[in-house]
Formats: structure tokens, C-alpha cells, sequence
């Protein structure tokens, strides 16, 4: 089967085309036609060597930890009606065309929705569901997303919107502005812009936002920290730019603000099915839009990691295989 390696920790140049045994489902397990790879911005951070968080894998090693596909083989004790049947999954070597995964975790995609649609959801639809639930919207309130242009970032512009929020979309560069506004924020700012955080507070009547979802940390997560309203909600799940946003319990308390922190993730593991499955049927239904900004065929899997870490794509980046 075709696959794509990470041959050593570096540039996305270090991904290489080429070949592997085809895998077999073991007990418990399926073997997926893979379709559709979704990428997060933590496999390029890992692909470089930088952990944020998972244990760092030691090269050679197939990336991708997310599929959508057919299930074409099943291994000893699993329904043989999973056959055949469209689904999403969480697995290890993704980039190939064959991919086993437990059984278990697998979810069907609801008809009417594509199978690139539901590689987009996988992990950020899940993710995003699971944020909105632990910081507690209320109607009315104003809530802050930073890269709102990006895949998980479009999610959460949408279910805050849903929940009754005022949105501000924060992105860097007019084409992702225009796409935030466009799912539903009210107020767009440009972080790569000084002052920035004062069009925040401006536009929020002077209190500043009441949620603020920082997936970006570093100095950009520390300014929205620093602008989010006495007795908000600051809740932290990325670091895209490279170091994740460090609040102390004195900046915090001296700030009357609740952090969040990125340990909300490994929560997550708990209820994840439902959130996989709630935003799956919120998109067959239209009340949810993965945005796909750019797809790449397996073979160019480093174009793709190199569009993602260069912040040009809107929404997801996904290889098709």
C-alpha cells in the first residue's frame, strides 16, 4: 500500500512518499479503505520534534491519527455487518491507504454527509463540542475565538453563535476575517495588528469578552487573557504558535478571571463518542459547517503540512488518498 513517512524530525520536506506492507485486522479490529486523512496542527508540531502535550514518536513512523473511509475487512469478534459501511475513526499511521483500527472506535457517518466532512469533525467537531460545554456560554455573552479562520477555530465561531453569543473572530489576514464573519461573528480583528486587543474591549462596550478560546498561546494568548472580563471564562487549547498561553493562579485571581487549562483535554476522552457523534449529525443536518479550505493527495502530504504551518489555509487541510 502507498504510505507517507516522517523520516526524521524536521522541515515538512522530512515526509516521503512510499510503500508498506498491507496491515491486517487482528481481534477487535478492522482494516479501513482509507479515504480521507484529516491533519491537526499537532502533527506538524510533532513531525518537528515539539511536543505540546502527546509523546513525541520516534521516526521512521506513518503519521495521522484520524481517518474517514470503507471498512473493507474485519478481524475475529467483530460484527460482520461493519463491512462496507462508511465510517470515521481514530487510529496510528493514517497516511496510508490502509489503516486498522479497534472496532470500538468507530463511528459511522451519517447518510448525507461526505466523508471529507466528517474527516474535518473527527477530532475538531469533538474538541469543539467539548469546549462550548466546559466554559459554560450563556446567551448574551461576548465571547472571544482566536484563530477563528482555522478548522477548529470555524467550529467554535459556529456553536458559540448557536448558544446565543456574541462572537468576536480573531485571525490573522482578511481572507479568514471575512470567512469568521461570514459563520456568524459579529466583530473581526486582525491579532497581527498592534492595539488589536483594544478592538476587542471596544467592541464588547468596554468589559471585554466574557469566554475567551485560546487556541494560539504565546504572546497572543497572553493578550487575551489580559483583556478578558473580571469574572470570565479563559479557556486554553492550543498553542499554535508554539508555546501555550502560562497563567498563574495569582494572574488569574488578581484578574478575577477562570482558567481553563489545557489538562480540559485529557477530560475529554470521557463522552468523546457523543461529541463525535452530536457533531456529525449537526452537520448532516446543516446546522454545522466543517470548512475544508485545501485538500492534497497522500503523495503531497509536505505541501499540505507546509500550507498549514504557513497559516494560508482557511478551515481544514485534509489529504485525500
Amino acid at each position: 500500500m502507498r504510505v507517507v513517512r516522517v523520516t526524521r524530525f524536521g522541515d515538512p520536506d522530512v515526509l516521503v512518499a512510499g510503500e508498506a506492507p498491507d496491515p491486517v485486522a487482528g481481534p477487535g479490529q478492522v482494516l479501513v479503505g482509507v479515504e480521507v486523512a484529516e491533519i491537526n496542527f499537532v502533527e506538524t508540531q510533532l513531525r518537528r520534534g515539539i511536543t505540546p502535550g502527546p509523546p513525541l514518536p520516534e521516526p521512521p513512523y506513518i503519521p495521522g491519527g484520524g481517518v474517514a473511509g470503507r471498512v473493507v475487512s474485519v478481524g475475529e469478534g467483530v460484527d460482520p455487518l461493519w463491512e462496507g459501511r462508511r465510517v470515521v475513526t481514530d487510529t496510528t499511521g493514517g497516511n496510508a491507504e490502509l489503516a486498522v483500527a479497534a472496532a470500538a472506535n468507530l463511528i459511522a457517518v451519517p447518510q448525507g454527509l461526505g466523508l471529507p466532512e466528517a474527516a474535518a469533525l473527527l477530532h475538531d467537531g469533538s474538541t469543539a463540542v467539548g469546549l462550548v460545554e466546559n466554559a459554560g456560554i450563556r446567551a448574551g455573552e461576548w465571547v472571544l475565538v482566536e484563530a477563528a479562520g482555522g478548522g477548529l477555530g470555524s467550529l467554535l465561531v459556529q456553536l458559540a453563535r448557536a448558544a446565543g453569543a456574541r462572537v468576536v473572530g480573531a485571525a490573522r489576514g482578511p481572507g479568514k476575517l471575512d470567512l469568521a464573519r461570514d459563520l456568524g461573528a459579529e466583530v473581526v480583528v486582525d491579532y497581527s495588528e498592534t492595539g488589536w486587543t483594544e478592538h476587542v474591549r471596544e467592541a464588547t462596550g468596554g468589559a471585554g469578552p466574557d469566554v475567551v478560546f485560546d487556541g494560539v498561546g504565546g504572546q497572543i494568548g497572553w493578550e487575551a487573557f489580559q483583556v478578558t472580563a473580571r469574572g470570565g471564562r479563559f479557556s486554553v487549547h492550543g498553542a499554535s504558535s508554539g508555546q501555550a498561553t502560562v497563567i498563574t493562579p495569582q494572574d488569574a485571581e488578581r484578574r478575577g478571571v477562570t482558567v481553563i487549562g489545557l489538562e480540559q483535554l485529557m477530560g475529554m476522552s470521557t463522552g468523546g463518542r457523543q461529541r463525535i457523534e452530536h457533531a456529525l449529525a449537526q452537520a448532516a443536518q446543516g446546522r454545522l459547517r466543517p470548512v475544508i479550505g485545501r485538500t492534497f493527495p497522500l503523495e503531497r502530504a509536505a505541501e499540505a503540512h507546509a500550507a498549514m504551518e504557513s497559516r494560508s489555509v482557511l478551515g481544514k487541510t485534509l489529504l485525500m488518498i
